[in-house]
């Protein structure tokens, strides 16, 4: 258990620098076609509906890969 949270700091880490330093790398999470995006006057209201599920297949498949 204890070296699933190292590699989950590890992979946290990673994403925050590549975030910090290149920010344009994920400038296409969240603008996929099938993510709502309703903006009005008062409110805005974002659903990344195709952004989750492309991000749920990568997780499940380098879950499963990791765990062979």
């Amino acid at each position: 258990m204890a070296r699933w949270f190292i590699i989950a700091g590890a992979l946290l880490l990673a994403v925050g620098v590549l975030l910090h330093y290149a920010p344009w790398l994920f400038n296409w999470f969240g603008r996929l076609p099938g993510d709502i995006r309703i903006e009005s006057e008062r409110s805005r209201v974002f659903i990344p509906i195709t952004s989750m599920i492309i991000l749920s297949v990568v997780l499940s498949l380098l879950l499963s890969f990791f765990r062979r």
